[in-house]
C-alpha cells in the first residue's frame, strides 16, 4: 500500500495476537515447548491476514470512494466483516480434528492445534477492534499514493490478471482441463514423494554397535572396538567416540559425538553412511549405525518386522531368508534378524521318567542350574558395621564351561534327599538362542533394518513386505510391524480421518456464513488443487510426506480457501446491488486481487525463516514451511482463475428457468412450514 502508517497498523496485529495467546495458553496449562513455539512461529504470518484484509478495505474506501478515515473504518469493516469471519472460523475449525487426534501423534499435535486455533481467534478480535480503531486515528492517504496505485507495478499486475481472467471466462473448458490434470497429478506425486513418520533431527550424535562371532573373548571385542573408534574419530566431522562393552562378550557399542551442525558440511545421515563404510570392511562381524530416535531405546530400528510361529527352528530359517532378500534393496541397510541359534550352551536333557521315580521335580532342576549359572539370585546379605551387602553365588567361568562340574551338581529329591544331576539328566554341548521371545504362546523373531539416506520409510516397509511375501510364510505363521512403521500407518489413517472431518466442518461453517450450499462448494474447489503443488514442493526439495508436512497440508487447506471466500463474498455483494454476473465477477476479482496478494506475501514472508532451517530441530520445522510456501505460491494463479470460472457456471445454472422453478417450489415448502409453525 506504500503507506508507512498502514504498515504500522497491520504490524501491531502480530504482537497483539501472539501476546494475548499466552494468556489462553496459560489457561490450557501449556508450556513454551517445541510444538507450541512452532505454532506461534507459524501463526506470525497468519494472524496478520485478517488485519491486512480489513486495513486494505479501509484504504480502498478512502482512495476510491473518498471517505474520511473514520467513516471508512466503519463502513469498510462492516462490508468485509462476513468474509473475514468466514475465513477465520473455517481456518480455526480445521484444528479441531487435529487437537482431538488419537494415537502416538497426539502428544505432538494436541498442543500445536490448540495454540494455532487460539492465536487465530485472537487475530479475528484484533482485526475487528484494534485495526479499525487505529485506522480511524492514524491512517492517511495522500494524492501521491492514489496516483501510484493507479499507475504503478500493481496496476500492471491488475491489468494483466484481468486480461487473463477475461480469456479464462471465454475459454472455461481450458481451465477445467487444467484443474482435472492438476488433481490427477496428485497420485503420481504422492508415489514420488513417499511417506515418513518424523524427519530425523540432526542431534550431532550417532549410535553404533557390532557383534563378533560367538565365543569371541572380551579382550578381542574390546580391541576391535578400540580399533574402530580410532578410525571413526579420524573423520573431521567427529568430535569423539566412546566405546563400551556389556552383555555378551562378543558385543560392543560405540557412541559417536559429532561437531555442531554449523561447523560441518555433511549431515548426520551422510556421516552414518560413512561409518557404515568403515564397519563393512571387517569380516565375520554384524554391525549397524543408528540415528537418535524420538522413540528412544538402545536397540531401536525404523524397520522391525516381527514373524511369529509355533516352531523356533523354522522361524530362524524364515528370518534368515527374509533378511537375505531385504539386503538386495538399496533402501534397506543394517539388516539383521534378532534370533541366532549359534550361541554355545550346555543342554540339560532330563529323563522325566527316572526323575519322577526318585522324586526330582523339573522346577528343582531349573532352580539349581539358575542359582549356579545366572549369578542373579541373592542367597544372603553380609553386614559390616552399618552397611549391608547382597551376596550372590555363581560358578567360576572355567567351571561354567565344564559339563562334568554341571553333572556333579546336587539337586533335591523327595525320596533320596539329594542326588547328582547326572543321575536324572544327560549334559551335552550344543548351540541355541541367547534369548527367546514369545507372544500369545508363539515364538517370534524380529528382522531389524535401517532406512538408507534419501529413501522414505514407506518404500522400505513395502520392500520388507515384498521380501516376506516372496518367501511365503507357511500356515500358522504370521508377521506384523513394530516401531515407526506401525505408528506411521496409525498416524496416516488418523490424519486422513482428521482431514475428512475438517473438510466437512469447513463446509458447514461456510454454508452457515453464506446461507448457501453451492457457494461453499465453489470455494472448496481450491482445496484439492493445492495438494499437488504442496507435494511437488516436497519432491523438489527432497522431503517425504511426514507428520510435519501433513500439518502443513492442514494449514494450507485453511489458507488457500481464504482467497475464494474474498472473491465469492464480494461478487455476491455486487450482484445483490444489481450488477450483471460477468461484470460482477470481473470487478470483484479486481478489487480483491490486492488483499489476496498481500496476505499471500505476508504468509510466505513469515514462513521463509522457518523454511531456511536455522538452528537445532530445523529439519522438522522446515517441512511445514516448505509445504505451505510451495502450495500457496504455486497454486495462487490457478485458484485466482478457477473460482471465477466455477462461479460463472453457477450463475448460468441459477439463471435456468427450471432452476428458478425449483427454488420457488422449495421456497413455498419452507414458507408453508414456517406459516404452520406460526399458527
Amino acid at each position: 500500500m506504500r503507506n508507512w502508517r498502514a504498515v504500522l497498523i497491520a504490524a501491531v496485529a502480530i504482537p497483539a495476537s501472539i501476546i494475548a495467546t499466552f494468556t489462553l495458553m496459560r489457561g490450557m496449562d501449556f508450556s513454551l515447548n517445541n510444538m507450541t513455539l512452532l505454532a506461534l512461529t507459524l501463526a506470525v504470518g497468519i494472524v496478520i491476514d485478517d488485519a491486512i484484509i480489513v486495513l486494505e478495505n479501509i484504504v480502498r474506501f478512502m482512495e476510491e470512494k473518498g471517505e474520511d478515515r473514520k467513516n471508512a473504518a466503519i463502513k469498510a469493516t462492516q462490508e468485509i466483516g462476513l468474509a473475514v469471519m468466514a475465513t477465520t472460523l473455517s481456518l480455526v475449525i480445521i484444528f479441531l480434528p487435529i487437537a482431538f487426534m488419537s494415537g502416538y501423534a497426539r502428544k505432538y499435535v494436541n498442543s500445536f492445534g490448540w495454540t494455532m486455533a487460539m492465536a487465530i481467534l485472537v487475530s479475528l478480535l484484533v482485526a475487528f477492534t484494534l485495526t479499525p480503531m487505529m485506522s480511524s486515528r492514524l491512517l492517511k492517504v495522500s494524492e501521491k499514493e492514489k496516483k501510484a496505485h493507479a499507475s504503478g507495478v500493481f496496476h500492471w499486475i491488475e491489468q494483466t490478471y484481468l486480461k487473463l481472467l477475461q480469456w479464462s471466462l471465454i475459454h472455461r473448458w481450458v481451465i477445467i482441463l487444467i484443474c482435472v490434470a492438476t488433481f490427477f497429478s496428485t497420485f503420481a506425486l504422492y508415489h514420488l514423494v513417499g511417506r515418513d513418520w518424523i524427519p530425523s533431527d540432526d542431534q550431532s550424535e550417532l549410535i553404533s554397535s557390532f557383534t563378533l562371532s560367538e565365543g569371541t573373548a572380551l579382550s578381542k571385542t574390546t580391541e576391535r572396538a578400540s580399533e574402530i573408534a580410532e578410525r571413526v574419530v579420524a573423520l573431521p566431522e567427529v568430535a569423539f567416540v566412546q566405546s563400551l562393552t556389556h552383555g555378551p562378550t562378543n558385543h560392543a557399542h560405540l557412541f559417536i559425538g559429532l561437531v555442531p551442525r554449523s561447523e560441518r558440511k555433511r549431515s548426520h545421515e551422510q556421516l552414518a553412511t560413512e561409518v557404515r563404510g568403515i564397519l563393512s570392511g571387517y569380516r565375520n562381524m554384524v554391525s549397524n549405525v543408528r540415528l537418535p530416535s524420538v522413540f528412544g531405546g538402545e536397540t531401536y530400528f525404523p524397520i522391525g518386522a516381527v514373524i511369529r510361529g509355533p516352531e523356533l527352528n523354522k522361524l530362524a530359517d524364515l528370518s534368515k531368508q527374509v533378511a537375505g532378500l531385504m539386503m538386495k534393496y538399496p533402501d534397506l541397510v543394517d539388516v539383521n534378524p534378532s534370533l541366532n541359534l549359534n550361541t554355545p550352551e550346555l543342554q540339560v536333557k532330563v529323563d522325566r521318567q527316572r526323575s519322577a521315580d526318585i522324586g526330582v521335580r523339573m522346577t528343582d532342576i531349573s532352580d539349581a542350574v539358575r542359582l549356579f549359572y545366572s549369578g542373579e539370585d541373592e542367597i544372603t546379605r553380609f553386614k559390616e558395621g552399618s552397611e549391608q551387602y547382597p551376596v550372590i553365588m555363581q560358578l567360576l567361568p572355567e567351571q561354567r564351561d565344564n559339563p562334568d562340574v554341571l553333572a556333579q551338581m546336587m539337586v533335591p529329591s523327595s525320596k533320596l534327599g539329594q542326588v547328582r544331576l547326572e543321575n536324572v539328566a544327560s549334559i551335552v554341548r550344543g548351540a541355541g538362542p541367547a534369548t527367546l521371545w514369545r507372544y500369545n504362546r508363539e515364538f517370534e523373531v524380529t528382522v531389524y533394518a535401517n532406512v538408507a539416506s534419501g529413501y522414505p520409510l514407506d518404500l522400505a516397509a513395502a520392500h520388507t513386505i515384498q521380501s516376506i511375501k516372496e518367501i511365503g510364510l507357511p500356515a500358522g505363521y504370521s508377521y506384523r510391524f513394530t516401531g515407526q512403521v506401525k505408528v506411521l500407518e496409525e498416524t496416516t489413517w488418523n490424519l486422513l480421518l482428521a482431514m475428512l472431518l475438517a473438510s466437512i466442518f469447513m463446509y458447514m461453517v461456510l454454508a452457515a456464513q453464506f446461507e448457501s450450499f453451492s457457494y461453499p462448494f465453489i470455494i472448496m474447489l481450491t482445496l484439492p488443487l493445492s495438494i499437488p503443488f504442496a507435494l511437488f514442493s516436497l519432491w523438489i526439495t527432497g522431503r517425504a510426506l511426514s507428520l510435519w508436512s501433513a500439518l502443513g497440508m492442514f494449514l494450507l487447506l485453511g489458507i488457500v480457501k481464504k482467497n475464494g471466500i474474498l472473491q465469492v463474498d464480494y461478487t455476491n455483494r455486487l450482484r445483490a446491488g444489481g450488477m450483471p454476473a460477468r461484470d460482477a465477477i470481473l470487478e470483484a476479482n479486481r478489487v480483491r486481487l490486492r488483499p489476496i496478494l498481500m496476505t499471500t506475501l505476508s504468509i510466505v514472508a513469515g514462513l521463509i525463516p522457518v523454511a531456511i532451517g536455522i538452528g537445532a530441530g530445523s529439519e522438522q520445522r522446515a517441512s511445514i514451511a516448505v509445504t505451505i510456501i510451495g502450495g500457496q505460491t504455486l497454486c495462487l494463479l490457478l485458484t485466482l482463475l478457477v473460482v471465477p470460472v466455477a462461479y460463472s457456471y453457477l450463475a448460468e445454472f441459477e439463471s435456468l428457468p427450471w432452476a428458478t422453478m425449483a427454488r420457488r417450489v422449495f421456497g413455498r415448502v419452507r414458507g408453508s412450514a414456517s406459516n404452520s409453525s406460526a399458527d
